[in-house]
């Protein structure tokens, strides 16, 4: 299983660093990135590898960044920004992502469903402003990356959130479920 969770998590960073700069302009959100939709679920994704042990979980970040540096590298060849991106999803994914470790792992003595939701609270502004800030920085106006962040806040919170309680529930047994 452990297998399974780590390719999830790797194909969710992956697809959302390969549209990162694909925008879906939003009323009241302004534009919102495409890969926001993918990368909602990575947090939640690494936390669920929490189950294999910390090795398991800084296994699938470091295959996560070599993955996504190799394949943004030969996937986004004609993009002018290519480096700039693949920079800005690398420093941002590797502190984000071993932040969101270390809240989960300070809060063991509580419900994964507690843990998950509490790392993410942490994890995912940190991620959306280093990213967005490093990626679009001179390239957007600072209204731009204004609605970028705003649109990316809310849409990865939310969509972590559902993901966090369809795995906590998904993985107990009917009776557990009205137990909780």
């Amino acid at each position: 299983m452990v297998f399974l969770w780590t390719a999830l998590y790797v194909c969710a960073i992956l697809f959302a660093n390969l549209t990162l700069n694909n925008f879906i302009p939003l009323p009241v959100f302004g534009l919102l990135s495409v890969g926001t939709l993918f990368f909602g679920a990575v947090f939640t994704l690494r936390d669920r590898l929490h189950d294999f042990g910390l090795k398991a979980v800084y296994r699938a970040i470091a295959l996560a960044l070599v993955v996504n540096f190799v394949m943004g590298w030969v996937l986004m060849e004609s993009e002018p920004n290519r480096m700039r991106f693949i920079i800005a999803s690398f420093t941002a994914i590797l502190i984000s992502e071993l932040t969101d470790t270390a809240v989960f792992q300070s809060f063991m003595e509580k419900s994964w469903l507690y843990r998950a939701l509490s790392s993410n609270v942490v994890s995912i502004p940190l991620d959306t402003f280093l990213f967005n800030i490093m990626a679009f920085y001179g390239i957007m106006s600072w209204r731009d990356i204004g609605q970028i962040i705003f649109g990316d806040l809310v849409f990865k919170a939310v969509i972590a959130t559902v993901v966090a309680f369809a795995i906590y529930y998904g993985l107990k047994k009917p009776k557990q479920i009205l137990n909780a």
